[in-house]
This record gives C-alpha cells, structure tokens and sequence, in this order.
C-alpha cells in the first residue's frame, strides 16, 4: 500500500502546522486527557491534537478496520493491534481529512471540537509495555566505555562486532515525559580498596537513545528476518535510559546492569511511525567483519535523525551537551529485530526495544555524561558558572530529536525529566 502521506508537496488547513515540526506529513500518535476527557487515542498535528475517538464515532474510519473503541483507551496497543497495513490505511486517511484539499473537513463543525490545542490537555505513557530490551549498539559508545574501563587496545569486546548484544529492562519503570526521577540508592563502592557501602548514587547519568515500538510478531518458535522486520515495527521515540553508574560499576559483572537500570527509563509521549520516517532513511555504517547471514540485511536500514541534549538547571538556561545522529548506530533497528527473534523468542505488541546509547565519533556527539565528561576528567560548565560531571539533584535533561529534508521537518517533541533528590 503506497504512503500517500509522506506526499512532501502536501500542505495542511490547521494554521500554523506547516511550520512546526509536526506537519501533515508526521502525524505522530499519543494518549491525551484532561480534566473533562479519559485518556485516548490523539495525533499530533502543529499545535493542536485531533481526537480519533470522536472522527470515529462520525464514521470516518467506517471503511476502515478500525471502530470507536480502538480509540477510546488509556494506551495506543488495541489500535495497534490491527496491524501494520492497518496503520497506514489510518494515517493515510488521516492525512487526506487534514489537507488543504479537504474542504468539506475542514469546513465539518466537528473539527471545531475534535482538534484541541497542546496547551489544553495533558500526555500519558502511550504505550502499555509488556516487555523491554535495551540494546548496545553504538560502536563509538561501547568503545569509549571500554577504554575508559578496560583496555583501550582491545576497547570492544570479542562478540561485540558479531551480535547486537542486548539485556532485558524493567518495562514497569518506563515512564513518560514530564515526570521526575528519584536519585535511586544502592551498593556503590567509592574505593577498590573497601568494602562497598549503601549510599544514594552519587553518579547518575543520561543516555541518549531512540526507541522502537512493536507490533505483535511471529508465534513462539519463528524468527522475523532483516527483511520482514520493519514490517513489525510501529513507530519511534525518544528515550531516556537513565543509569546510576556507580551500582553499575559493581554490579554489572557476571549478570549484567540490574538496580543501575531498573530504577526509570524516560520515553517522549508522541510515537512517530516508522512509515513517516521513511524518506530519512540512510545507509547503516560499514559492518567489519562480515555478519552472519540472518542479520544481513538489502537496502538502507538506518534513519537520519539529528538528536540533542540538553541540561537545565534551576532557574538557569539550559546546556546543550550534546548534538548526535541515530544514523551512527553500527547495528540498525532491523537486525536488532532479527537477533532478538532468532531463537524463536517472540514479541508482543507494544514491547519496547531500546537502540543503546547514541554517541558520535566526536565529544560533541557523545550519548552520556560518562563520556562527555570523559569519567569526570573533563567537567561540563554550566551557564551559572558550577560544573557538572554527572546529573545533579534537580536538574532537567531534555532530550530532542528532528529529521529534515526538502523543507519538511518530522519531530519527537521532547524527553523532559527532573531528577529528584534520593528520598
């Protein structure tokens, strides 16, 4: 089915729309609510967010699979569930009812109460996440940990150009946008020479990453290849992975990262669809050795998206710390699906795949303040003159991320969370 939304010649009736990041030709979808709407299904269009549930109880979603109920849920998943060419009828269809060339919409009274602006409602978590899988997939980011940690000439592991290695999250902490982290506490050991101790963290840390949403997949038993597997991813998000990276430290050997991670991850609450990101696509770095068959992969796989971060303290302006590209990722989101998936393991709609930490091949670009301030050699200076080696209590990281291309810009929105003093 053609993508007749991606159209870059296309141009909206809502004022305003064509110049935000959020044009007709994103359409992202989130969980909106305010104190006289339940939490529903809502696309993102400029300022404002059109509420599916009301266009479907109009019946403009009649000839297509999905009916009011789909829209009327605390979470995107029952709507999701019709599948992929399910979705793209919907944002197809949504995309011609907010055209410019739609004037019998644009003129319907029900758009009037149908398209509320940002300002007047409130997001939630726009997913219910059955399960979560963090990747580590940034050969630039898994080599600057391993010569700040291990050796520098063999900074990667043996596998690590082999698989996409990966560890299963804690999806009941996944949290969205706007809401604040508390400083987790937990074994941390300031001296290789003592016995640990049981503190507040004293190093927390962001990690830049992108997520992806799934649809349901293959029965328990089947594998989804490179070339069927965006077939089964839904949409993006900004996301947040937050990390304590001194019970990380201790820890994270033999088993790997557990109270360092399970404390929060931050995800952006509008999910822009895989299908809206498809003029961004881009070749995937060059892969040394050759991979294993099963996650070779024909075409271009990774996505052009330009991300930043930024630390805001109270009462100050923010920082930007770091300006990085989801098109540096060594293994792309479709082998990722394909190594998650080759020993029969299955996914549900709605899991949560995490790409690893983003970081570039210069400081600039770097993903965590670990690298960033290089171990906490290299402090960041912050606009009211203090420094930062790592999150401090009460700062705000923001995270955003934009595609653009022929005049057209497709955004995320923001990841924005506080942290909070440890209680």
């Amino acid at each position: 089915m053609e993508i007749t939304a991606n159209n870059p010649a296309l141009r909206t009736w809502v004022s305003g729309a064509d110049q935000t990041e959020f044009p007709i030709q994103n359409l992202p979808f989130g969980i909106f609510y305010n104190a006289s709407i339940t939490k529903r299904v809502g696309v993102r269009i400029g300022d404002f967010v059109l509420d599916l549930f009301q266009l479907a109880s109009f019946g403009y979603f009649e000839d297509l699979e999905f009916g009011p109920q789909d829209f009327d849920q605390p979470f995107l998943n029952p709507m999701m569930q019709h599948g992929k060419m399910a979705m793209r009828a919907l944002r197809n269809r949504l995309s011609d009812l907010l055209s410019d060339s739609n004037e019998s919409f644009q003129h319907h009274t029900l758009h009037h109460s149908a398209l509320i602006p940002v300002e007047a409602i409130q997001m939630a978590l726009p997913v219910q996440i059955g399960d979560y899988t963090d990747f580590y997939s940034s050969k630039e980011h898994a080599t600057n940990v391993g010569v700040m940690f291990r050796d520098p000439a063999n900074a990667l592991l043996p596998n690590w150009l082999w698989i996409p290695v990966g560890y299963h999250g804690r999806a009941s902490s996944v949290i969205p946008s706007e809401q604040s982290v508390v400083r987790p506490k937990g074994q941390i050991k300031p001296d290789d020479n003592s016995d640990p101790i049981f503190a507040p963290s004293r190093q927390v840390d962001f990690e830049l990453e992108m997520g992806f949403i799934t649809f349901d997949g293959k029965a328990l038993g089947q594998s989804i290849s490179t070339a069927e597997a965006e077939d089964y991813i839904f949409g993006l998000c900004l996301f947040n992975d937050w990390s304590a990276r001194d019970i990380q430290k201790w820890e994270y050997v033999p088993l790997g990262p557990f109270l360092a991670k399970n404390f929060a991850s931050s995800m952006s609450c509008w999910i822009v669809t895989l299908d809206a990101l498809q003029p961004f696509c881009c070749p995937t770095p060059e892969q040394q050795p050759e991979v294993l068959e099963y996650l070779r992969f024909d075409g271009n796989k990774s996505y052009d998206i330009a991300l930043e971060v930024a630390i805001e303290a109270m009462n100050q302006p923010e920082k930007i710390v770091s300006q990085s590209n989801f098109r540096y990722m060594y293994w792309n989101m479709s082998q990722q699906l394909a190594h998650h998936t080759i020993n029969g393991c299955n996914i549900r709609c709605g899991d949560l795949m995490g790409s690893g930490t983003i970081s570039g091949p210069t400081p600039d670009s770097y993903g965590s303040m670990l690298e960033i301030a290089w171990k906490g050699t290299k402090p960041v200076q912050m606009p009211d003159g203090t420094e930062r080696r790592f999150i401090q209590d009460n700062d705000t990281v923001i995270m955003r991320g934009v595609c653009e291309k022929n005049g057209i810009k497709i955004g995320f929105g923001e990841v924005r969370s506080k942290l909070l003093a440890a209680l």
